[in-house]
């Protein structure tokens, strides 16, 4: 049977023992929606974290198995095969236990059994403010890193899965466009991004897409159908509209409904995305940042940091309160909506 340890057998030395000076047992958990990225962002936590002498444990489903004292302990083997590939080994859940002191109070003592003094939370913004209300209660060092497709979070240029769903997107919108030119079709493809319109403008550009619907900017319907009515006049045979899910209309059925009412050059086709995003194999890109971002989480609890997000900023690595980080919104580059609306003639 597996020992409720984890193995030394494989672990290396730090090469400078000066360094060696443990904060304790480290912790390891992913929350809310799975992105691509997060399991080589847990490679990287937990090789990182055993090259600098530390036990590492992974805790199953998120916040409910912090609860539920449903904890593994990690070594080399654990994360051996994984950078690759998508979801999470760990898994993740929602946990409404966890939004009362009760539920705190077990997580807590799950931890303290195990002398484990840091925790490390991959995911969201709701995930981080657990994290952030738990280390105000209770004296446990905790680390956010940001793992999550929309690219909305404060104190980070880029969030673990992004790219890999905004490329995602734009491979499946090639596809529609094939299906869009054989039969004269206008397609109103619906991508995630209920607050934010990040993947739906950068997807959108990089697929060419007519027109770009996003929360950030209002959405102008009889603007829209004059831009269609113009490119059917000069002979446009099919067309592509991308829409964020938390566009104010209501998303792509409804604004292909109200188009339909006012318009009829084309044959019209909704298409959303959904879930695909969510999965798939890490892009490079996603696969070095969140091998960065497990480093710097490490490091930088080694260094006393807690309460704050471990983000990228100019290519360098900064910290963040978590406060903050789910405080403050993102500045969407409203240049890039521009460009877009450029290139869309």
């Amino acid at each position: 049977m597996p020992s409720d340890q984890p193995q030394s057998s494989d672990q290396p030395q730090p090469s400078d023992q000066s360094h060696n000076q443990p904060f304790g047992d480290l912790a390891i958990l992913t929350s809310g929606g799975d992105s691509p990225g997060m399991n080589a962002c847990i490679r990287a936590l937990v090789r990182s974290g055993i090259y600098y002498g530390h036990r590492v444990w992974g805790v199953i489903r998120g916040y409910d198995g912090l609860i539920q004292d449903e904890f593994r302990p990690m070594d080399l083997r654990s994360v051996g095969n994984i950078i690759h590939r998508g979801g999470t080994i760990l898994k993740s859940a929602r946990s409404e236990e966890f939004r009362t002191a009760e539920g705190r109070r077990k997580a807590y003592e799950n931890l303290i059994k195990r002398n484990i003094t840091a925790l490390v939370v991959v995911g969201g913004d709701g995930s981080f403010r657990g994290a952030n209300v738990f280390a105000e209660e209770y004296p446990v060092s905790v680390m956010g890193l940001p793992g999550t497709i929309d690219n909305d979070l404060y104190g980070t240029d880029y969030t673990i899965g992004f790219d890999t769903a905004t490329n995602t997107v734009v491979e499946c919108i090639d596809k529609i466009r094939d299906t869009a030119d054989a039969h004269n079709r206008l397609f109103f493809i619906e991508v995630m991004g209920r607050d934010a319109g990040y993947i739906a403008l950068n997807g959108g550009i990089a697929a060419g897409c007519e027109e770009i619907l996003i929360p950030e900017t209002k959405t102008d319907l009889n603007a829209l159908i004059e831009v269609l009515k113009k490119g059917r006049a000069n002979h446009k045979s099919s067309g592509l509209i991308i829409v964020a899910e938390g566009d104010e209309e209501g998303g792509a059925y409804e604004i292909a409904r109200k188009v339909a009412k006012q318009f009829n050059g084309y044959e019209m086709k909704v298409t959303i995305l959904g879930h695909i995003q969510r999965g798939g194999s890490p892009s490079y890109f996603d696969r070095v940042l969140a091998s960065r971002l497990g480093i710097a989480a490490i490091e930088g609890l080694r260094q006393g940091q807690s309460k704050v997000m471990a983000g990228i900023i100019n290519n360098k690595i900064v910290y963040t309160p978590i406060y903050e980080a789910v405080k403050n919104s993102t500045q969407m580059d409203l240049d890039l909506y521009r460009i877009s609306k450029i290139l869309a003639i």
